[in-house]
């Protein structure tokens, strides 16, 4: 009996935790730039190819985030990793409200990322065919539809605006590291398609260091980590295909305000239940409540 209990519990684990990541991919994702990206490559090439390259870059990231999590308690114990992630999901949505409350209702917010993802997706095409010129510091690749509207900015990111300084050793290792990087998206492009290795390589630079990122490693350090890999990558994949069907449809449709809103009581409602948890692991006996005198 006391077996049986013990399995139905760790069942019940398993769930919340599919549940709660699911639940944080969805409400994270929908309506952000690496959804408007996949909507917008979806309507300009194949869509199946969108997504299997849009997928497999957030599966990649899902698996990398879940192991950095994973790492977590093998450093500091399980309670003290449950108590982080509560702060980091309270902290989250706080934030989020926020920003919600100074949101304005109805989809302007949703355009302006609509339009920087554009912005994304011209500024990666000009710099793979040709149909770009350098800025005065040649790091960065304009298209020339953008420098013909005088829309540079929106492209490049320019270190400076005086004039260019000379090469340092830091920046010959790194257009090494962009030459090597470069080959390799080359390589790929050649094996797999262009419009694929494009789909990945925009989905998973907009989603390096996003919140749904560290999110997931907060969830993996807190719960299971394969059962929060899976959650997801099902998440994911609900995004990616709700973007690449009728993404351009949704986007006009809902109010980030409205979904910034409902992700910060999420967040909210998760950091109580890791901080919940994190004070039940607590054992009274082996711990030292008292403050020394």
């Amino acid at each position: 009996m006391a077996q049986d209990a013990g399995v139905i519990a760790v069942d019940e684990g398993a769930l919340h935790a599919l549940w709660r990541s699911f639940a944080m991919i969805i409400f994270s994702e929908i309506g952000d730039k690496t959804f408007l990206i996949a909507a917008i490559l979806a309507m300009r090439h194949p869509r199946l190819i969108v997504f299997a390259g849009a997928f497999a870059s957030l599966v990649v990231m899902s698996i990398l985030s879940a192991e950095l999590g994973h790492l977590l308690p093998t450093l500091i114990p399980r309670k003290w990793t449950q108590t982080c992630a509560a702060v980091l999901f309270l902290v989250f949505g706080v934030k989020m409200l926020q920003e919600a409350r100074e949101m304005k209702a109805g989809n302007e917010k949703i355009q302006e990322e609509m339009k920087e993802a554009e912005e994304d997706i011209e500024g990666d095409e000009a710099a793979h065919d040709g149909t770009g010129a350098l800025t005065p510091d040649g790091e960065d690749v304009v298209p020339l539809e953008a420098m013909e509207a005088g829309r540079v900015d929106g492209h490049a990111r320019r270190r400076s605006s005086g004039a260019a300084r000379p090469a340092s050793p830091r920046s010959s290792v790194q257009k090494s590291v962009k030459s090597y990087a470069e080959a390799a998206r080359n390589f790929f492009s050649y094996l797999l398609g262009p419009v694929f290795v494009q789909a990945f390589v925009l989905t998973f630079l907009g989603e390096w260091g996003d919140r749904s990122q560290i999110s997931t490693i907060a969830l993996a350090a807190a719960d299971n980590v394969y059962v929060v890999a899976l959650g997801t990558v099902i998440g994911h994949s609900c995004c990616t295909a709700l973007a690449v069907l009728g993404g351009r449809y949704v986007s006009t449709k809902i109010s980030v305000k409205h979904v910034t809103l409902a992700a910060s009581g999420l967040f909210l409602l998760f950091g109580v239940v890791y901080l919940y948890e994190a004070l039940l692991s607590i054992d009274p006996e082996t711990t030292d409540l008292h403050p020394l005198p």
